[in-house]
């Protein structure tokens, strides 16, 4: 559970763009500079904004394969070679704000509105279990049609669907700001991660890509989490835009964001988001970029939040390109969705991705749920489909005390294991179940811990024998 640290910082306007453009400004720093930041990042304690400034200003190639090798080497040693599935269920593309760059905006007349019922929802997650997905994060435009008793509703409506093969162990939610009393109802909804962009912590530019609704508000935003946290809620993920300002000041704003959330609760946010804008329908900022991010850009992003954040989960969306997405795995990527459609409905539809009818953005992923894990398979990464901290209370500011000291890693492994092979035992194609099972048993073989390893053979004999839903 999070504990408050000073309740009267909450609520507070604790970014202060010039501060963060003065640590912007200047000369390029020196190899020395760079160096003596990147080797204190290996200590695994994060950077301080002015640290992480050093590395946003260095551009030249040397300094980028420094600051990559220490991302990667930071990201095995807390993460290992895991990386967590999910897949987004939109219930609704109705939304009261005008924002520049996304197709649910209120002036777009061409988009096909909807909210769906809870038959429909109770369609879409069935959709999905039968892909083998257990995680799923709920999200929608802002409309009064979609209010907090409409999603409690329909948080109810997903926990209560059961396949044939299993049933959804854990939402996340990504829902517009609301008042602490609000939040207090969510949590009874028995959520894992609340989940809000700031979209840029610029606020000149906020109030230009957001001209009128309730996200106009730019400080009420702002200080969604700190609410969020009032209310209750142990986890919560902030992220940015990418593309709607300078990369280096968002950058900077969401690792400021943290560091308030640290300050005031004790406990940063459970993980940070970065999606680049892409193309939408009737959306003149997606169709037009104002501040295009570059692929190398987008790695160094990655790698920076890595370094200064490095017990903080950094999600990747199917916005991205299969190859670049393989890539970033290495440098900080530690939650990807897959297989995902961002049309309400799409799911039990077969609606194509590509058709802007109804979607919020095109996609860059176009892969079925089996051919991304066949390819995780093939880098010798874990593909993990489990909930067990959620389940079990390693929540907020208990998960961070147990991770910061390596000991959440004698969890996270194995449970992502025991998922993994319910995943190639119940949903997989032959191919992949074949290939995934010998990663299982190199894996395990390969662990140094004998103990770990018995405990560990008890639990996937178990699962072979067709238990399920198996993790400590």
């Amino acid at each position: 559970m999070v504990t408050l640290r000073d309740k009267s910082k909450a609520e507070t306007n604790f970014i202060d763009p010039d501060y963060l453009r003065s640590l912007l400004d200047g000369a390029a720093p020196s190899q020395s500079e760079i160096d003596a930041v990147i080797n204190k990042a290996l200590d695994l304690k994060g950077l301080s904004l002015p640290e992480a400034a050093v590395l946003l200003k260095a551009d030249d190639e040397v300094s980028m394969g420094k600051l990559l090798k220490a991302a990667e080497y930071i990201k095995q040693e807390i993460y290992g070679k895991r990386l967590v599935l999910f897949a987004p269920l939109y219930t609704g593309n109705k939304c009261c704000n005008n924002c520049t760059y996304c197709a649910f905006r209120a002036s777009n007349k061409g988009l096909k509105r909807i909210v769906l019922n809870m038959d429909q929802i109770k369609s879409e997650v069935e959709h999905i279990l039968r892909q083998g997905h257990k995680r799923i994060l709920l999200i929608c435009g802002e409309s009064k049609d979609n209010d907090t008793d409409y999603m409690m509703e329909a948080i109810r409506t997903t926990y209560a669907v059961s396949e044939a093969k299993g049933n959804v162990r854990r939402i996340n939610v990504e829902l517009a700001p609301m008042e602490v009393d609000e939040f207090a109802k969510l949590k009874t909804g028995n959520i894992g991660t609340y989940v809000c962009f700031q979209e840029t912590y610029d606020p000149e530019l906020y109030k230009k890509y957001h001209p009128s609704g309730p996200k106009a508000d730019y400080q009420y935003r702002l200080n969604v989490m700190d609410r969020a946290m009032l209310g209750g809620l142990d986890d919560i993920g902030i992220g940015a835009l990418f593309g709607l300002g300078d990369y280096r000041f968002d950058t900077l704003g969401m690792i400021r964001h943290a560091e308030h959330l640290e300050e005031v609760f004790g406990c940063g946010p459970h993980t940070v988001s970065v999606p680049r804008i892409e193309p939408a329908q009737n959306a003149p900022d997606a169709l037009a970029v104002p501040d295009r991010v570059t692929d190398e850009e987008f790695k160094k992003i990655i790698a920076i939040l890595r370094v200064s954040l490095p017990y903080t989960g950094i999600i990747l969306s199917t916005r991205e390109a299969e190859k670049l997405r393989n890539e970033l795995f290495r440098y900080g990527i530690s939650q990807i969705s897959a297989a995902s459609r961002t049309n309400p409905g799409a799911y039990s539809e077969e609606a194509d991705s590509e058709d802007y009818d109804a979607s919020q953005f095109a996609l860059g992923d176009h892969r079925t749920l089996d051919e991304v894990v066949s390819h995780l398979i093939d880098g010798e990464y874990i593909p993990s489909f489990c909930t067990g901290c959620y389940r079990k209370g390693r929540v907020g500011q208990d998960f961070m005390d147990m991770a910061k000291p390596g000991l959440i890693k004698q969890f996270c492994m194995p449970n992502g294991i025991f998922t993994f092979m319910e995943y190639l035992y119940d949903y997989a194609s032959p191919g992949t179940k074949e290939k995934g099972l010998k990663l299982v048993e190199k894996m395990v073989s390969e662990d140094p811990d004998p103990a770990k390893v018995k405990r560990m053979r008890e639990v996937m004999d178990k699962i072979t024998a067709g238990e399920r839903d198996l993790y400590y």
